[in-house]
């Protein structure tokens, strides 16, 4: 078996596999992150939650992955006077978030996969095509400068956004392949937040902070050095300032005085980073087929990369390893099966959690500061605080709720958002009525929501 990319996703399906006693060889075009440097203004850190524990719990590492864990327990809200308040994710003290970071979970992973003698992992080989009927792909060998063909009874492409497969199956036109890929008007750029001279952190270390602008934003999540990765979504050319005319140093400075004061007193160092650090784009891709036949496969971004405003970019990676790991139970060598099985059952997932991630763009720039929106939230705090079985927020379904699909969270999440609004708008919801009061109120709301939707079609 090839697996193409060794990521994130590659790396814990290689591990997967391996353990399940496959011949594994995975090549990835990166040097080896484990002997080289290479963020290069990435992510350095990213939310994991409980679908990524999960995939961790399947592979029996979670313990080692804890130990790259930093908890964030909300949102710590920064508004332009400098004042902060902090919105808990959850009502339940065991339900938080973490910060992790990508380089060193990819490195654990790596570790892991290459403990079974049956994985072999080669780096520094680019994939430039794939031959999806004859099962070869087509790699350029960075070492040597050649080009080489390697075959295999059966690939998976876990090779990111830009998968060198899946431009193969749009080339390729062997079969209908339907591809769209959405940009942002917006960018990112990574800065950071250094921790100060006693190496401790400047500001609180157990949230995810974030300074909403409306049409744009900054957040940081900490990391385990004491420093915070912190990064800057803004338009390409929209607005007083984007990152088309943000050209040098006095208006840059002037810019994260104007929005971002007490952000720019902990970062000395923003200039540097910022003129150092490359703008990239934010971008969502979907496609279908996912499979040729019984012998080709995407999996992870090169399938369905999504923007990162749900947290949930790698969380549904790894829990595409998880959904395989169940339908090979069910279906195991019959490589043609367990790929139509994989697309079905998880596709509509995938889907909707790209759609989810575009929606809280707009949350977490705009409404997070909206005070109907925190009045909404301290309620939901409390109904999870009193009732914890019998309610949970949009957010709690998808972060925190391993077992519900992705696509049964959003629509139940969204039912219920539009209840609270309504009835909160309509004044029939008072905040300081008898929370199980409220809490029946919103119940017969959501399910009306859900009953009018299925009887228009929108819930399956």
């Amino acid at each position: 078996m090839l697996i193409i990319g060794a990521g994130l996703c590659g790396s814990l399906l290689a591990l997967r596999l391996g353990q399940r006693g496959y011949n594994v060889t995975v090549y990835e075009m990166r040097p080896d992150l484990r002997k080289v440097n290479i963020s290069a203004g990435r992510s350095i850190n990213l939310a994991f939650s409980d679908r990524g524990i999960k995939a961790m719990k399947l592979v029996g590492i979670e313990d080692k992955v804890k130990s790259l864990c930093i908890p964030m327990y909300g949102r710590m809200i920064h508004d332009k006077q400098g004042n902060t308040f902090q919105s808990n994710y959850s009502g339940r003290d065991h339900e938080y978030i973490n910060s992790i970071s990508r380089g060193g979970l990819n490195a654990l992973l790596l570790d892991e996969a290459e403990k079974h003698d049956n994985v072999s992992i080669y780096f520094n080989k680019k994939c430039k095509s794939v031959n999806f009927e004859k099962t070869t792909a087509l790699f350029k060998d960075y070492d040597t400068n050649t080009d080489f063909v390697e075959d295999a009874d059966v690939i998976i492409a876990t090779d990111g956004a830009g998968s060198a497969m899946r431009k193969s199956y749009f080339l390729g036109k062997k079969f209908l392949f339907s591809f769209s890929q959405n940009y942002l008007t917006h960018g990112y750029k990574e800065l950071s937040i250094q921790p100060d001279a006693n190496g401790t952190y400047k500001t609180f270390k157990n949230a995810l902070h974030i300074w909403p602008r409306g049409d744009f934003m900054l957040i940081a999540l900490p990391n385990l050095d004491g420093s915070f990765t912190v990064t800057l979504f803004l338009s390409y050319n929209e607005g007083e300032y984007n990152f088309n005319n943000l050209t040098n140093n006095t208006i840059v400075k002037k810019f994260f005085q104007k929005e971002f004061p007490d952000a720019l007193a902990l970062m000395p160092n923003v200039l540097d980073d910022f003129f150092n650090n490359p703008t990239s784009p934010l971008g969502t891709v979907k496609c279908s087929p996912w499979h040729y036949k019984g012998n080709t496969l995407l999996m992870g971004d090169a399938a369905h990369a999504i923007v990162p405003f749900y947290g949930q970019g790698m969380n549904a990676s790894f829990e595409d390893v998880v959904v395989f790991d169940t339908i090979l139970d069910k279906h195991e060598g019959h490589w043609e099966t367990v790929f139509a099985e994989y697309e079905k059952v998880r596709k509509k997932d995938t889907d909707a959690i790209a759609d989810l991630a575009n929606d809280n763009f707009y949350e977490m720039r705009d409404h997070v500061a909206n005070p109907m929106f925190q009045e909404k939230r301290k309620l939901e705090m409390a109904l999870e605080k009193e009732f914890p079985n019998d309610y949970a927020s949009k957010y709690a379904l998808v972060t925190f709720n391993e077992d519900i699909g992705y696509r049964e969270a959003m629509l139940r999440g969204r039912a219920q958002d539009k209840a609270i609004l309504n009835l909160m708008a309509d004044g029939k919801l008072n905040i300081n009525d008898d929370l199980k009061s409220i809490l029946q109120q919103i119940k017969q709301e959501t399910e009306a929501i859900l009953e009018d939707d299925r009887i228009a079609g929108l819930k399956q």
